[in-house]
Protein backbone atom coordinates (compact mmCIF):
# COMPACT_ATOMS: atom_id res chain seq x y z
CA UNK A 1 0.00 0.00 0.00
CA UNK A 2 1.26 3.21 -1.29
CA UNK A 3 1.07 5.48 1.81
CA UNK A 4 2.49 9.31 0.58
CA UNK A 5 5.15 10.49 3.18
CA UNK A 6 2.88 13.06 4.41
CA UNK A 7 0.59 10.79 5.64
CA UNK A 8 3.09 8.12 7.18
CA UNK A 9 4.54 11.31 9.31
CA UNK A 10 1.28 12.46 10.67
CA UNK A 11 1.94 12.83 14.55
CA UNK A 12 -1.03 11.27 16.83
CA UNK A 13 0.39 13.16 20.01
CA UNK A 14 0.15 16.63 21.13
CA UNK A 15 3.85 15.79 22.04
CA UNK A 16 4.54 15.16 18.01
CA UNK A 17 3.02 18.02 16.64
CA UNK A 18 4.84 20.58 15.19
CA UNK A 19 4.19 24.48 15.51
CA UNK A 20 1.05 26.03 16.50
CA UNK A 21 2.41 27.08 19.84
CA UNK A 22 -0.04 29.48 20.02
CA UNK A 23 -3.12 27.00 20.56
CA UNK A 24 -1.73 24.17 21.65
CA UNK A 25 1.69 25.31 23.66
CA UNK A 26 2.09 25.33 26.85
CA UNK A 27 0.25 28.75 26.98
CA UNK A 28 -1.68 27.90 24.21
CA UNK A 29 -5.52 29.00 23.74
CA UNK A 30 -6.47 25.33 23.54
CA UNK A 31 -4.07 23.84 25.84
CA UNK A 32 -6.62 23.48 28.39
CA UNK A 33 -9.27 22.67 27.04
CA UNK A 34 -7.57 19.78 25.68
CA UNK A 35 -5.94 18.80 29.46
CA UNK A 36 -9.41 19.52 31.22
CA UNK A 37 -11.60 17.74 28.29
CA UNK A 38 -14.01 20.11 27.57
CA UNK A 39 -13.73 20.79 23.89
CA UNK A 40 -15.84 23.29 22.18
CA UNK A 41 -17.46 23.75 18.71
CA UNK A 42 -14.25 25.41 16.64
CA UNK A 43 -13.53 26.30 13.33
CA UNK A 44 -9.73 25.79 12.28
CA UNK A 45 -8.49 28.63 9.39
CA UNK A 46 -5.36 28.22 8.04
CA UNK A 47 -3.72 27.32 4.44
CA UNK A 48 -2.97 24.11 3.28
CA UNK A 49 -0.41 21.74 5.04
CA UNK A 50 -0.38 23.86 8.59
CA UNK A 51 -1.87 20.83 10.69
CA UNK A 52 -5.66 21.55 11.14
CA UNK A 53 -6.53 17.88 10.23
CA UNK A 54 -3.96 16.33 12.62
CA UNK A 55 -4.88 18.46 15.36
CA UNK A 56 -8.64 17.73 15.27
CA UNK A 57 -7.40 14.11 15.66
CA UNK A 58 -4.91 14.80 17.96
CA UNK A 59 -7.55 16.28 19.82
CA UNK A 60 -9.79 13.65 19.63
CA UNK A 61 -7.48 11.12 20.56
CA UNK A 62 -6.21 13.01 24.09
CA UNK A 63 -9.93 13.69 25.02
CA UNK A 64 -10.52 10.28 24.02
CA UNK A 65 -14.24 11.31 22.20
CA UNK A 66 -15.63 9.11 18.87
CA UNK A 67 -14.82 10.43 16.34
CA UNK A 68 -16.42 11.22 12.93
CA UNK A 69 -15.37 12.78 9.56
CA UNK A 70 -16.68 14.57 6.65
CA UNK A 71 -15.86 16.01 3.59
CA UNK A 72 -17.34 18.96 2.57
CA UNK A 73 -16.68 18.04 -1.06
CA UNK A 74 -18.37 14.69 -1.30
CA UNK A 75 -20.78 15.22 1.44
CA UNK A 76 -24.43 15.95 1.69
CA UNK A 77 -27.22 17.17 4.13
CA UNK A 78 -28.16 13.26 4.43
CA UNK A 79 -24.43 12.84 5.14
CA UNK A 80 -24.53 14.97 7.68
CA UNK A 81 -27.86 13.60 9.37
CA UNK A 82 -26.66 10.37 9.33
CA UNK A 83 -23.42 11.06 10.81
CA UNK A 84 -24.86 13.24 13.80
CA UNK A 85 -27.50 10.40 14.31
CA UNK A 86 -24.80 7.84 15.30
CA UNK A 87 -23.31 10.42 16.57
CA UNK A 88 -26.41 10.60 19.25
CA UNK A 89 -25.78 7.31 19.76
CA UNK A 90 -22.30 7.31 21.07
CA UNK A 91 -22.55 10.25 23.15
CA UNK A 92 -24.98 13.08 24.49
CA UNK A 93 -25.70 16.13 26.33
CA UNK A 94 -24.85 15.34 29.54
CA UNK A 95 -21.46 13.91 29.15
CA UNK A 96 -17.71 15.62 28.37
CA UNK A 97 -17.21 12.64 25.98
CA UNK A 98 -20.01 13.87 23.48
CA UNK A 99 -18.58 12.86 19.52
CA UNK A 100 -16.00 14.78 17.46
CA UNK A 101 -17.29 15.74 14.17
CA UNK A 102 -14.65 16.68 11.65
CA UNK A 103 -15.76 18.15 8.56
CA UNK A 104 -12.74 19.33 6.28
CA UNK A 105 -13.22 22.77 3.41
CA UNK A 106 -16.23 23.37 5.53
CA UNK A 107 -16.51 26.93 3.35
CA UNK A 108 -17.98 24.44 0.73
CA UNK A 109 -20.55 23.34 2.82
CA UNK A 110 -24.34 25.07 1.30
CA UNK A 111 -26.06 27.44 3.62
CA UNK A 112 -28.38 24.42 4.15
CA UNK A 113 -25.71 21.77 4.83
CA UNK A 114 -24.47 24.66 7.35
CA UNK A 115 -27.87 24.52 8.86
CA UNK A 116 -28.20 21.05 9.27
CA UNK A 117 -25.45 21.27 11.76
CA UNK A 118 -27.27 24.47 13.69
CA UNK A 119 -29.40 22.04 16.38
CA UNK A 120 -26.68 18.97 16.63
CA UNK A 121 -23.84 21.73 17.45
CA UNK A 122 -26.44 24.12 20.29
CA UNK A 123 -27.69 20.84 21.12
CA UNK A 124 -24.56 19.26 22.00
CA UNK A 125 -24.97 16.22 20.22
CA UNK A 126 -21.71 16.62 18.58
CA UNK A 127 -18.18 19.10 18.88
CA UNK A 128 -17.80 20.48 15.31
CA UNK A 129 -14.64 21.04 14.36
CA UNK A 130 -14.54 22.91 10.72
CA UNK A 131 -11.36 23.33 9.03
CA UNK A 132 -11.26 25.76 6.29
CA UNK A 133 -8.49 27.92 4.32
CA UNK A 134 -10.84 30.54 3.41
CA UNK A 135 -12.17 33.51 6.03
CA UNK A 136 -15.05 31.97 8.05
CA UNK A 137 -16.54 35.45 8.64
CA UNK A 138 -17.36 35.01 4.84
CA UNK A 139 -17.51 31.16 3.72
CA UNK A 140 -19.94 30.23 7.24
CA UNK A 141 -22.77 31.33 8.20
CA UNK A 142 -23.28 33.91 11.18
CA UNK A 143 -26.08 31.35 12.98
CA UNK A 144 -23.26 28.54 12.74
CA UNK A 145 -20.17 30.84 13.46
CA UNK A 146 -21.68 32.59 16.25
CA UNK A 147 -21.48 28.62 18.14
CA UNK A 148 -18.08 28.36 17.30
CA UNK A 149 -14.87 29.41 18.41
CA UNK A 150 -12.23 30.71 15.61
CA UNK A 151 -8.34 29.47 15.74
CA UNK A 152 -6.04 30.73 13.05
CA UNK A 153 -3.46 28.40 12.07
CA UNK A 154 -0.16 30.22 11.17
CA UNK A 155 1.96 29.04 8.06
CA UNK A 156 4.77 27.21 9.39
CA UNK A 157 8.44 28.75 9.74
CA UNK A 158 11.81 27.86 8.38
CA UNK A 159 13.19 25.77 11.74
CA UNK A 160 9.68 23.80 11.77
CA UNK A 161 9.40 22.56 8.18
CA UNK A 162 13.40 21.43 8.60
CA UNK A 163 12.80 19.65 11.81
CA UNK A 164 9.86 17.68 9.51
CA UNK A 165 12.46 16.76 6.97
CA UNK A 166 14.59 15.79 9.86
CA UNK A 167 12.45 14.05 11.55
CA UNK A 168 11.43 11.67 8.27
CA UNK A 169 15.18 11.25 7.42
CA UNK A 170 15.44 9.96 10.99
CA UNK A 171 12.02 8.21 11.80
CA UNK A 172 10.41 6.91 8.91
CA UNK A 173 10.64 3.45 8.26
CA UNK A 174 11.34 3.44 4.64
CA UNK A 175 13.24 6.74 4.19
CA UNK A 176 15.35 6.18 7.24
CA UNK A 177 16.60 3.43 5.46
CA UNK A 178 18.57 5.44 3.05
CA UNK A 179 21.72 7.74 3.57
CA UNK A 180 20.28 10.65 2.94
CA UNK A 181 22.58 14.24 3.55
CA UNK A 182 20.57 17.39 4.30
CA UNK A 183 22.66 19.74 2.57
CA UNK A 184 20.71 22.61 1.30
CA UNK A 185 17.14 23.00 1.86
CA UNK A 186 16.05 26.79 0.82
CA UNK A 187 14.51 25.62 -2.62
CA UNK A 188 12.85 22.60 -1.24
CA UNK A 189 11.37 25.38 1.24
CA UNK A 190 10.34 27.82 -0.89
CA UNK A 191 8.39 25.44 -3.34
CA UNK A 192 6.55 23.77 -0.84
CA UNK A 193 5.53 27.25 0.27
CA UNK A 194 5.04 26.82 3.79
CA UNK A 195 2.62 23.69 3.26
CA UNK A 196 3.98 20.90 5.30
CA UNK A 197 1.72 18.02 3.39
CA UNK A 198 3.41 19.76 0.30
CA UNK A 199 7.03 19.82 2.08
CA UNK A 200 6.99 15.93 3.00
CA UNK A 201 5.50 14.62 -0.20
CA UNK A 202 7.95 17.03 -2.80
CA UNK A 203 11.17 15.55 -0.09
CA UNK A 204 9.65 11.37 -0.89
CA UNK A 205 9.52 12.07 -4.68
CA UNK A 206 12.68 13.52 -5.13
CA UNK A 207 14.56 10.70 -2.92
CA UNK A 208 11.99 8.39 -4.51
CA UNK A 209 14.02 9.55 -8.20
CA UNK A 210 17.10 9.03 -7.39
CA UNK A 211 18.22 5.57 -7.82
CA UNK A 212 20.52 5.05 -4.97
CA UNK A 213 20.86 4.32 -1.27
CA UNK A 214 23.02 7.77 -0.79
CA UNK A 215 21.58 10.82 -1.48
CA UNK A 216 22.80 14.34 -0.78
CA UNK A 217 20.00 16.66 -0.92
CA UNK A 218 20.90 20.34 -2.49
CA UNK A 219 18.92 22.79 -4.37
CA UNK A 220 20.14 22.21 -7.38
CA UNK A 221 18.79 18.30 -7.48
CA UNK A 222 15.33 19.66 -5.81
CA UNK A 223 15.01 22.20 -9.17
CA UNK A 224 15.80 18.97 -11.39
CA UNK A 225 13.63 16.78 -10.19
CA UNK A 226 10.40 18.84 -9.05
CA UNK A 227 8.46 19.42 -12.02
CA UNK A 228 6.98 22.43 -11.84
CA UNK A 229 3.44 23.47 -13.90
CA UNK A 230 2.88 26.70 -13.98
CA UNK A 231 -0.21 26.41 -16.17
CA UNK A 232 -2.12 24.91 -13.71
CA UNK A 233 -4.06 26.90 -10.84
CA UNK A 234 -5.20 24.63 -8.28
CA UNK A 235 -7.68 26.87 -6.09
CA UNK A 236 -7.67 24.52 -2.93
CA UNK A 237 -3.74 24.16 -3.41
CA UNK A 238 -0.94 26.35 -2.80
CA UNK A 239 -0.99 28.08 -6.45
CA UNK A 240 -4.19 29.77 -4.92
CA UNK A 241 -1.90 31.42 -2.46
CA UNK A 242 1.42 32.32 -4.63
CA UNK A 243 -1.16 33.59 -7.39
CA UNK A 244 -3.23 35.69 -5.30
CA UNK A 245 -0.09 37.07 -3.60
CA UNK A 246 1.85 37.85 -7.45
CA UNK A 247 -2.34 39.30 -7.77
CA UNK A 248 -1.86 41.53 -5.21
CA UNK A 249 1.45 42.96 -5.05
CA UNK A 250 1.28 43.64 -8.78
CA UNK A 251 -1.89 46.03 -7.97
CA UNK A 252 0.66 47.36 -4.83
CA UNK A 253 3.21 48.00 -7.08
CA UNK A 254 1.29 50.00 -9.49
CA UNK A 255 1.92 47.70 -12.74
CA UNK A 256 -1.90 47.05 -13.98
CA UNK A 257 -0.17 44.66 -17.14
CA UNK A 258 0.39 41.77 -14.28
CA UNK A 259 -2.43 42.55 -12.45
CA UNK A 260 -4.68 41.63 -14.99
CA UNK A 261 -2.93 38.33 -16.62
CA UNK A 262 -3.02 37.45 -12.79
CA UNK A 263 -6.74 37.76 -12.47
CA UNK A 264 -6.81 35.84 -15.66
CA UNK A 265 -4.91 32.89 -14.19
CA UNK A 266 -7.33 33.02 -11.35
CA UNK A 267 -10.48 33.32 -13.21
CA UNK A 268 -9.53 30.81 -15.92
CA UNK A 269 -8.41 28.16 -12.80
CA UNK A 270 -12.25 28.68 -11.55
CA UNK A 271 -11.49 30.94 -8.43
CA UNK A 272 -14.26 32.12 -6.65
CA UNK A 273 -14.91 35.49 -8.13
CA UNK A 274 -16.12 37.30 -4.94
CA UNK A 275 -13.01 35.95 -3.25
CA UNK A 276 -11.20 37.97 -5.88
CA UNK A 277 -13.26 41.16 -5.39
CA UNK A 278 -12.85 41.06 -1.33
CA UNK A 279 -8.98 40.81 -1.74
CA UNK A 280 -9.18 44.08 -4.20
CA UNK A 281 -11.59 45.29 -1.38
CA UNK A 282 -8.87 44.78 1.31
CA UNK A 283 -6.28 46.04 -0.61
CA UNK A 284 -8.10 49.45 -1.56
CA UNK A 285 -8.09 49.99 1.65
CA UNK A 286 -4.75 48.73 2.73
CA UNK A 287 -2.05 49.87 0.38
CA UNK A 288 -4.28 52.94 -1.25
CA UNK A 289 -6.31 54.30 1.66
CA UNK A 290 -6.28 58.09 1.65
CA UNK A 291 -3.82 58.96 -0.83
CA UNK A 292 -7.19 57.89 -3.07
CA UNK A 293 -10.81 57.08 -0.83
CA UNK A 294 -12.28 56.68 -3.76
CA UNK A 295 -10.48 53.25 -4.66
CA UNK A 296 -12.45 51.83 -1.47
CA UNK A 297 -15.83 53.11 -3.19
CA UNK A 298 -14.92 51.16 -6.29
CA UNK A 299 -13.96 48.15 -4.93
CA UNK A 300 -16.96 48.00 -2.84
CA UNK A 301 -19.30 48.71 -5.61
CA UNK A 302 -17.13 45.94 -7.76
CA UNK A 303 -17.91 43.65 -4.85
CA UNK A 304 -21.43 44.41 -4.84
CA UNK A 305 -21.76 44.25 -9.09
CA UNK A 306 -19.91 40.55 -8.95
CA UNK A 307 -21.87 39.21 -5.93
CA UNK A 308 -25.25 40.57 -8.06
CA UNK A 309 -24.46 39.39 -11.94
CA UNK A 310 -22.05 36.29 -11.78
CA UNK A 311 -19.56 35.07 -14.25
CA UNK A 312 -18.62 35.62 -17.22
CA UNK A 313 -19.23 39.53 -16.80
CA UNK A 314 -17.79 40.08 -13.63
CA UNK A 315 -14.58 39.78 -15.14
CA UNK A 316 -14.63 43.01 -16.68
CA UNK A 317 -15.84 44.85 -13.83
CA UNK A 318 -12.80 42.90 -11.92
CA UNK A 319 -10.69 44.07 -14.67
CA UNK A 320 -11.90 47.66 -14.15
CA UNK A 321 -11.34 47.53 -10.56
CA UNK A 322 -7.85 45.83 -10.74
CA UNK A 323 -6.37 48.69 -13.05
CA UNK A 324 -7.64 51.09 -11.34
CA UNK A 325 -6.09 50.36 -8.11
CA UNK A 326 -3.41 49.21 -9.78
CA UNK A 327 -2.81 53.02 -11.53
CA UNK A 328 -3.98 54.61 -8.09
CA UNK A 329 -1.63 56.90 -5.81
CA UNK A 330 -0.67 54.28 -3.08
CA UNK A 331 -0.82 54.75 0.47
CA UNK A 332 -0.51 52.32 3.33
CA UNK A 333 -0.58 54.96 6.17
CA UNK A 334 -3.73 54.44 7.90
CA UNK A 335 -2.87 50.69 7.67
CA UNK A 336 0.53 51.16 9.92
CA UNK A 337 -1.77 53.77 12.01
CA UNK A 338 -3.94 51.01 13.26
CA UNK A 339 -1.41 48.65 13.72
CA UNK A 340 0.87 50.80 15.42
CA UNK A 341 -2.45 52.00 17.97
CA UNK A 342 -2.86 48.37 18.71
CA UNK A 343 0.30 47.38 19.60
CA UNK A 344 0.34 50.27 22.13
CA UNK A 345 -3.08 49.26 23.71
CA UNK A 346 -1.89 45.72 24.22
CA UNK A 347 1.43 47.61 25.93
CA UNK A 348 -0.63 50.07 27.93
CA UNK A 349 -3.88 48.10 28.77
CA UNK A 350 -7.06 49.82 29.20
CA UNK A 351 -6.02 53.33 30.05
CA UNK A 352 -9.22 55.88 31.67
CA UNK A 353 -11.15 57.41 29.07
CA UNK A 354 -10.17 61.31 29.95
CA UNK A 355 -13.12 62.94 32.05
CA UNK A 356 -13.88 65.98 29.79
CA UNK A 357 -14.79 63.45 26.76
CA UNK A 358 -16.80 60.82 28.97
CA UNK A 359 -20.33 60.31 28.20
CA UNK A 360 -22.34 62.17 31.20
CA UNK A 361 -26.33 60.43 30.20
CA UNK A 362 -27.38 60.43 34.20
CA UNK A 363 -27.00 62.91 36.92
CA UNK A 364 -24.47 61.24 39.14
CA UNK A 365 -21.73 60.82 36.12
CA UNK A 366 -22.46 64.34 35.81
CA UNK A 367 -21.81 65.26 39.57
CA UNK A 368 -18.80 63.13 39.40
CA UNK A 369 -17.36 65.07 36.87
CA UNK A 370 -17.85 63.26 33.19
CA UNK A 371 -18.15 65.52 30.19
CA UNK A 372 -16.89 68.49 32.40
CA UNK A 373 -14.39 71.31 30.34
CA UNK A 374 -15.53 69.46 27.53
CA UNK A 375 -14.79 71.80 24.10
CA UNK A 376 -17.55 71.38 21.74
CA UNK A 377 -15.34 71.83 18.53
CA UNK A 378 -18.41 73.28 16.38
CA UNK A 379 -18.76 76.54 19.04
CA UNK A 380 -14.90 77.47 18.39
CA UNK A 381 -13.12 79.54 15.13
CA UNK A 382 -12.99 76.74 12.51
CA UNK A 383 -15.00 74.11 14.39
CA UNK A 384 -11.85 73.33 16.45
CA UNK A 385 -10.69 73.82 20.12
CA UNK A 386 -7.14 72.27 20.65
CA UNK A 387 -8.17 69.62 23.25
CA UNK A 388 -6.79 66.64 24.10
CA UNK A 389 -9.04 63.17 23.23
CA UNK A 390 -6.23 60.33 24.18
CA UNK A 391 -5.73 59.52 27.43
CA UNK A 392 -2.78 61.63 29.45
CA UNK A 393 -0.17 58.52 29.42
CA UNK A 394 -0.76 58.89 25.94
CA UNK A 395 -0.60 62.53 25.10
CA UNK A 396 0.78 63.59 21.95
CA UNK A 397 1.57 60.36 20.53
CA UNK A 398 1.17 59.83 16.91
CA UNK A 399 -0.34 56.65 15.01
CA UNK A 400 -1.41 58.35 12.17
CA UNK A 401 1.50 59.38 9.72
CA UNK A 402 -0.07 61.18 6.36
CA UNK A 403 1.44 59.38 3.40
CA UNK A 404 3.37 61.56 0.48
CA UNK A 405 1.20 62.18 -1.69
CA UNK A 406 -0.86 65.02 -2.89
CA UNK A 407 -4.22 64.35 -1.06
CA UNK A 408 -2.78 62.94 2.12
CA UNK A 409 -0.19 65.86 1.61
CA UNK A 410 -2.77 68.40 2.28
CA UNK A 411 -4.39 66.13 5.09
CA UNK A 412 -1.02 66.91 6.60
CA UNK A 413 -1.42 70.31 5.88
CA UNK A 414 -4.75 70.80 7.50
CA UNK A 415 -3.65 68.60 10.60
CA UNK A 416 -0.89 71.14 11.08
CA UNK A 417 -3.09 73.80 10.85
CA UNK A 418 -4.96 72.78 13.61
CA UNK A 419 -2.78 70.85 16.13
CA UNK A 420 0.38 73.38 15.32
CA UNK A 421 3.10 70.57 16.00
CA UNK A 422 1.13 68.63 18.89
CA UNK A 423 1.78 65.35 16.88
CA UNK A 424 4.65 66.16 14.87
CA UNK A 425 2.85 67.57 11.67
Amino acid sequence: MNIPLAERMRPKTLDGFISQDHLVGPEGALISHIQQGLIPSMIFWGPPGTGKTTLAQIIAEETERPYYTLSAINSGVKDVRDVIEKAKKSGGLFTTKNPILFIDEIHRFSKSQQDSLLQAVEKGWITLIGATTENPSFEVIPALLSRCQVYVLHIFDKPDLENLLKRAIKEDELISRKKIKLKETEALLRLSGGDARKLLNMFELIINAENTDSISITNALVLQQVQKNTVLYDKTGEQHYDIVSAFIKSIRGSDPNAAVYWLARMIEGGEDLKFIARRLLILASEDIGNANPNALVLANSAFQAVSTIGYPESRIILSQCATYLACSPKSNASYMAIGKAQQVVKDTGDLSVPFSIRNAPTKLMKELGYGDNYQYAHNYEDNFADHEFLPDELSKTTFYEPGENSRENSMREFLKSRWKGKYGY
